[in-house]
């Protein structure tokens, strides 16, 4: 078994894409571990449980949406570390929205497209039990076509620092994860408070007095 790890950078963006179906969520659910991830399921759940179940979905999809999109710029403004976000993202213009909220809240990014074929995608929405309706499936089909055309040809979508195309095979396998350091915490820089040098200086007088050595002298100034 080969396993694709996806190295994120502390401020990434990361836009995982491809049909509806194709098996996005899947792969995020086992690969993301404890990385934010805004999926715009998670905001239709929240609403199936308020809103009544005679009202159809197709009547408040709209706000789904709106409250999708509100997560995403609200977490990449406010949120330090990388952001994933799940969107099927075959318009250029929900593409062009996203490298937008990337831009404008400083974060690098980047597409991770999970290549799948019609048959398959659809065959994903059954077993999920959510079919997209047949029209604009077929929309997110053509459109999808010409994205990949780019992506295979070695063409960056424009907006995006990186893309690359993962199988659905690969995708079974993929982890994400932090680029090592890429976690860690920025240390202080800058002259020390003189409440702080003087913790620091009784600390080291109290480890030279157990220890027998003398303590290191600071410079006045």
């Amino acid at each position: 078994m080969v396993r694709t790890v996806i190295e994120l950078g502390r401020r990434d963006l990361l836009v995982v894409a491809g049909l509806p179906g194709a098996g996005k969520t899947t792969m995020l659910r086992r690969a993301a571990g404890p990385l934010r991830v805004l999926d715009s399921d998670q905001v239709r759940r929240r609403l199936d449980a308020v809103v009544p179940a005679a009202v159809p979905y197709r009547l408040y999809r709209p706000v789904v949406h709106l409250c999708h999109r509100a997560r995403i710029v609200l977490s990449a403004a406010l949120r330090r570390g990388p952001l994933v976000v799940h969107e099927p993202a075959t318009r250029s213009s929900t593409r062009r929205w996203l490298t937008a909220v990337a831009a404008g809240t400083r974060r690098p990014a980047r597409l991770l497209w999970l290549d799948a074929t019609a048959d398959q995608a659809l065959a994903g929405q059954r077993r999920r039990a959510r079919v997209v309706r047949s029209r604009s499936f077929v929309r997110h089909v053509a459109r999808a076509r010409a994205v990949r055309e780019d992506l295979c040809a070695g063409r960056v979508p424009p907006g995006f620092d990186s893309a690359q195309v993962l199988t659905r095979s690969a995708a079974r396998h993929a982890v994400l994860a932090l680029r090592p350091g890429a976690g860690a915490p920025t240390r202080r820089s800058g002259p020390r408070s003189p409440r702080s040098a003087a913790r620091t200086d009784r600390t080291r007088t109290a480890a030279a007095t157990r220890t027998g050595r003398p303590a290191a002298r600071g410079t006045a100034g």
